[in-house]
């Protein structure tokens, strides 16, 4: 009888289990104006960060955001990356995350990698996010610097990414003077493409629309 409940303990275990090995990779599509852009977020190496940006696409707070910047590589134009995302929109963020350096996730910051976008504090990523073009190794964590967090790759829609790339710029301040997309790209929408969308259940003041008289 003892071995029958183990068993039966066992198969309760592994029934439970596979949901959670099941979104190892969690698959999203951004709809820009430029085209669609199709990611496979790495759940499993990169958990919290892959939790926090589903948060923001479950919730819906990147519909209507843009891509706004395209930061060009010095003496190579068709290298750097891409960011997106709420930019400055306190309407649209939630907490932060702490940092998951690219020393503990494994995943670097190689051609089509996405990376959460941070301020001054490194555990302050929010809502902002990049999109590499090519390799940017110098965003991978390196001794004290702990670098960026990278959490997933693009698997289709890497044209639409090299052409917002090269999309004329200008504007911004300090590190990001003459990166600002002069037409920004708009965001449409994030669509989750597996697994079960947990929104955070909070309020969307995103989406009120404030007549002014």
């Amino acid at each position: 009888m003892l071995k029958t409940l183990y068993l039966a303990l066992a198969v309760l275990i592994l029934g439970a289990a596979a949901p959670a090995l099941a979104q190892d990779t969690v698959h999203v599509r951004i709809v820009t104006s430029a085209g669609p852009v199709t990611l496979a977020l790495d759940a499993k190496h990169a958990p919290k960060t892959v939790a926090n940006f589903m948060k923001y696409v479950d919730d819906g707070r990147f519909v209507g955001t843009e891509f706004y910047r395209a930061s060009r590589r010095k003496g190579d134009a068709k290298h750097g990356f891409v960011q997106g995302g709420i930019a400055r929109d306190a309407r649209r963020i939630l907490p932060s995350v702490p940092l998951e350096p690219t020393s503990q996730t494994g995943i670097h910051h190689t051609d089509g990698t996405i990376s959460m976008a941070h301020g001054a504090d490194p555990d302050s990523a929010d809502g902002n996010f990049s999109i590499m073009v090519g390799d940017n190794p110098s965003l991978d964590a390196r001794g004290k610097y702990r670098g960026f967090a990278a959490f997933g790759h693009v698997i289709k829609g890497m044209d639409i990414v090299r052409r917002i790339l090269a999309l004329p710029t200008g504007g911004g301040r300090g590190e990001m003077r003459g990166q600002m997309i002069k037409q920004p790209v708009k965001i449409i929408r994030v669509d989750r493409l597996d697994g079960t969308p947990h929104p955070t259940g909070g309020p969307k003041p995103w989406l009120i629309n404030i007549r002014r008289h």
